[in-house]
């Protein structure tokens, strides 16, 4: 499976961006398809997860109500809408794709993502 990130860029704060992620090659393994993200001198992150069936959908508190995820299996793309922008949101940005099929705690793990994408830089500054 290979993973394609796109769409980050700078940004001022309270604005918006929209992160895309293209899936190729074997997707019909993969049933859940997570963003994360990793800040500058940290770990990565966890921010969202979305099953590719639909259903019930977990985010990070750090964007809950601010972040949407979304996922289109007919395009076996998942995009991430990004408003209300904050600099503390500043990071690189991954997409990941996993084989498990049921969303849960265990899926804000990166260990339970074997495939992932090149990030996508997103820079909150004014």
């Amino acid at each position: 499976v290979q993973l394609q990130a796109c769409g980050g860029g700078l940004v001022q704060p309270g604005g918006s961006l929209r992160l895309s992620c293209a899936a190729t090659g074997g997707t019909f393994n993969t049933a859940v398809m997570g963003w994360f993200r990793q800040k500058q001198d940290e770990e990565r992150e966890f921010v969202a997860v979305i099953r590719w069936a639909g259903g019930p959908t977990l985010y990070a508190d750090s964007v809950k109500g601010r972040f949407t995820i979304s996922g289109d299996r007919a395009k076996n793309t998942v995009s991430l809408q990004m408003n209300n922008l904050k600099p503390e949101d500043t990071a690189v940005y991954y997409c990941a794709a996993s084989t498990r099929r049921v969303i849960n705690s265990a899926m804000t793990s990166s260990s339970m993502y074997p495939y992932w994408g090149r990030g996508t830089l997103v820079t909150v500054s004014s």
